[in-house]
C-alpha cells in the first residue's frame, strides 16, 4: 500500500520532511530537518506492515555498530504510526556515478586512492561482521573537501530485499568501483545506473582494453577479482579475495596520498553553495539643487613688465660684509626677441658629377688651393675644389700616384701558381704518353675491372608467387570472417575483392573486437622486404605480423609494421623480416553506409 506522507509532514514529532529524493518500490528516501538538533538528516521510510520492516530495523542496528568516520552513521530507527523509518546522517557532495558522468574517468592514482578509502571502510565493517550488500557508485559520495563517504551501509540492501552477510559481493563490488573510476563503466555485481562494462564471450574486458594508460597493477587487480578464470592463476602478493587485501594493495600503489583529496574536491561541482541575496529596492535619488551661476572673473590689469623669473627676481646677493645683502629685481623692460630662424642652404646629399667629357682624376691638391680654402674659411668639400676629389666628409683626400702596397706580392704569387699548374700538366702528359695513369702508376687489368660490376648481387625486392590466403578472426565464436572469396586477395586480379563483416561499432579497445584480418601463406620461410596493399575504401589501420607457424592469436606477437593505409599503399619494412605466414590485421575499419567494413582487392609480397 502506498505511503500517505507529503512534504511538510513531521515524523515522531521531530523530523519534518523537506524533499523527496527517490522512491524504491513502496519505500521512499527523504531529506528531512531535525527540529530538535537543527540539522538536515536522511530518512528511509517504508510502511510498518511491509515485509522488509523488521530487516530494515535490524540492518540499522548492525550499521550503528561500525565505527568509521567515512560512514554516514545511523542516528535513529523507529516503527510507529504505521511507518518504519531509519534516520541517517546527511552528507552533501557528488556521488561517484555523477562524477564520472560529468568529468569522465579519474586519473589512476586518484581512482586508486578513492577506492582504497572505500575498501578500508568495508574492511572495518567486515571485521565487525557487517556487509554493505549493495556497494554501487551511487552509494559512494565525495564531499566538498574531497573526503570519501559511504552511504547506506547494510540499510540500502535491506530496503531492496537483500539479506545480510554478502561479504563476497562487497569484494566484487570494490573491484567494480575501481573499474568504474578508471573507465566510467560498471562491472560489479550489484545493479547500477552506470553503463555496464563491455564483455567478450561472457568475460569482462580488462580496463586496459577499454581505456589506454591504465597501470598494470590496477588492471591486474580488476582482472583477478572480476574474472573467475584469471583468479585461478593469480599470483598477487596481497589477498585480493578480501576487502583488507584490496585496501592494502591500493594503498601500496598510491604511496603518499598528499594532495589527492584536494584534487578530488576541485572537480566536485557541489563543493560550494551559492548564496543569493534578495534584491534591494531602488531608492529614487533626490533632485539635485541648481548650482549657482559662476561670477565672471575680473580681467587682470594690464602689465607693462612681465613677471620676473623666480630663479632671478627676489634672490639675495651676499657681499663681503656681514650686513652687505642686496636683492635681484625684475628687469625693467622685456628681453629682446631672438633673431629670426634662417633656413640652412640647400646642399645635395652626394657630390656633384663631373662635367661631360671630363675624366675623374685623382691628384694631389696644390698648396695654393689648400691655402685658398683655408683663407676663405669655407669647408664645403666640393666648392672651389676639383669635383673628382670630393669625399662627402668635409675633408679633401690626399691620393698619391704611387703603386698600391702589396700589389707586387700578389703578382708574384699569381706567377708561381701558373708555373706550378704548367708543371703538373707536363707531368700528366708525359705519364699518359708512356701508357701509365696520370699519377705514373701501372693501370689495372681491364678484365678484372670489367668483371667487378657483375659481382655485386642485386638487392631489388622480388615479388613472391604461389601465395594462399585464409580468413583470420580468433576473437569470434567460430573463428570465421567471411571465408568465401578470401583467395581473391592474392589472385593477381584487382577486380576481385574480399570483404570483412560489417560492424555497427568500430574495432578497438572500446569495440566488441580488437581486430580482424587474414593470413597469407608464402609457401616457405623467406625474407620479406615490403608488402603492397590495394584497398577499396580508406582509411584502414593495419598491423603486419610474420611468423614461421600459423598464428592462433595476436596478443603475444610483435608487429613488423603498423600504419594507416589508403586505397593503394606500399608498406616497406624497416628491416627485412623472416617468416612463412604474413598476418594482415585490421585494427580500424573504414566507415561505410551501414557501419564499418574493410574491402581488400589485392595483396602482393616482395622478398
Amino acid at each position: 500500500m502506498p505511503l500517505s506522507i507529503r512534504p511538510g509532514d513531521v515524523l515522531a514529532g521531530r523530523y519534518r520532511l523537506v524533499d523527496l529524493l527517490s522512491e524504491s518500490g513502496n519505500g521512499k528516501f527523504w531529506r528531512a530537518h531535525d527540529r530538535v538538533l537543527e540539522r538536515h538528516v536522511a530518512l528511509h521510510v517504508i510502511a510498518e506492515g511491509d515485509e522488509r520492516a523488521e530487516a530494515l530495523v535490524e540492518a540499522a542496528r548492525r550499521s550503528a555498530t561500525v565505527p568509521d568516520r567515512r560512514i554516514l552513521r545511523v542516528l535513529d530507527a523507529e516503527r510507529s504510526g504505521g511507518l518504519c523509518y531509519v534516520v541517517n546522517e546527511w552528507g552533501s557532495g557528488t556521488s561517484l556515478d555523477a562524477l564520472v558522468a560529468t568529468h569522465g574517468p579519474l586519473p589512476p592514482r586518484r581512482a586508486a586512492w578513492l577506492v582504497a578509502e572505500v575498501a578500508d571502510t568495508i574492511a572495518t565493517a567486515h571485521a565487525a561482521g557487517v556487509a554493505h550488500g549493495r556497494l554501487t557508485p551511487e552509494n559512494v559520495l565525495i564531499d566538498g573537501t574531497g573526503a570519501v563517504k559511504v552511504i547506506g551501509l547494510a540499510v540500502d540492501a535491506a530496503l531492496h530485499g537483500l539479506g545480510p552477510g554478502r561479504l563476497a559481493t562487497d569484494v566484487t563490488d570494490l573491484a567494480g568501483l575501481l573499474y568504474c573510476a578508471l573507465t566510467g563503466r560498471w562491472a560489479g555485481v550489484s545493479p547500477s545506473a552506470v553503463p555496464p562494462a563491455p564483455q567478450d564471450h561472457g568475460r569482462v574486458l580488462r580496463p586496459r582494453q577499454v581505456r589506454a594508460g591504465v597501470p598494470r597493477p590496477l588492471d591486474a587487480l580488476c582482472e583477478e577479482v572480476l574474472d573467475p578464470y584469471a583468479a585461478a592463476r593469480a599470483g598477487s602478493a596481497h589477498d585480493t579475495a578480501s576487502a583488507r587485501g584490496i585496501a592494502d594493495l591500493l594503498a601500496d600503489f598510491v604511496g603518499d596520498p598528499t594532495g589527492l583529496p584536494e584534487q578530488l574536491a576541485m572537480v566536485n561541482e557541489h563543493r560550494d553553495e551559492t548564496v543569493v541575496l534578495p534584491p534591494l529596492e531602488e531608492i529614487p535619488a533626490p533632485d539635485p539643487e541648481p548650482e549657482p551661476e559662476p561670477e565672471p572673473e575680473p580681467e587682470p590689469p594690464p602689465r607693462a613688465v612681465p613677471e620676473p623669473d623666480p630663479t632671478q627676481a627676489g634672490m639675495p646677493i651676499f657681499g663681503e660684509g656681514e650686513d652687505d645683502v642686496s636683492w635681484l629685481t625684475a628687469p625693467g623692460a622685456p628681453a629682446p626677441p631672438p633673431p629670426p630662424f634662417e633656413e640652412p642652404p640647400e646642399r645635395p646629399l652626394f657630390a656633384p658629377e663631373p662635367s661631360d667629357g671630363e675624366p675623374l682624376r685623382r691628384q694631389r691638391p696644390s698648396v695654393a688651393a689648400v691655402a685658398g680654402l683655408q683663407g676663405r674659411g669655407d669647408y664645403w668639400p666640393w666648392e672651389g675644389t676639383d669635383p673628382g676629389r670630393a669625399t662627402g666628409t668635409g675633408l679633401t683626400p690626399v691620393v698619391e700616384d704611387a703603386e698600391v702596397p702589396g700589389r707586387s706580392w700578389l703578382r708574384l704569387a699569381a706567377g708561381i701558381a701558373a708555373a706550378l699548374l704548367l708543371l703538373v700538366a707536363v707531368v700528366v702528359a708525359v705519364n699518359l704518353g708512356r701508357g701509365k695513369t696520370p699519377l705514373g702508376t701501372e693501370p689495372d687489368d681491364p678484365t678484372s675491372s670489367a668483371a667487378s660490376p657483375t659481382s655485386t648481387p642485386s638487392t631489388t625486392p622480388t615479388p613472391l608467387a604461389g601465395l594462399a590466403a585464409t580468413d583470420f578472426d580468433p576473437q569470434s565464436e567460430d573463428g570465421d570472417e567471411n571465408p568465401e572469396g578470401v583467395g581473391a586477395t592474392v589472385d593477381g586480379d584487382p577486380a576481385t575483392t574480399w570483404r570483412t563483416s560489417t560492424y555497427e561499432q568500430q574495432l578497438g579497445p572500446a569495440g566488441l573486437k580488437t581486430g580482424v584480418g587474414l593470413v597469407v601463406d608464402l609457401g616457405s620461410v623467406v625474407d620479406v622486404a615490403e608488402v603492397d596493399l590495394t584497398m577499396v575504401e580508406e582509411p584502414t589501420a593495419v598491423q603486419l605480423y610474420l611468423t614461421e607457424e600459423p598464428p592462433t592469436a595476436i596478443a603475444d606477437l610483435e608487429p613488423v609494421a603498423e600504419l594507416t593505409v589508403g586505397t593503394e599503399e606500399t608498406v616497406p619494412l624497416e628491416e627485412p623480416a623472416r617468416g612463412r605466414y604474413l598476418t594482415v590485421w585490421f585494427t580500424a575499419l573504414p566507415a561505410v553506409s551501414d557501419g564499418f567494413r574493410a574491402e581488400v582487392a589485392e595483396i602482393r609480397v616482395r622478398g
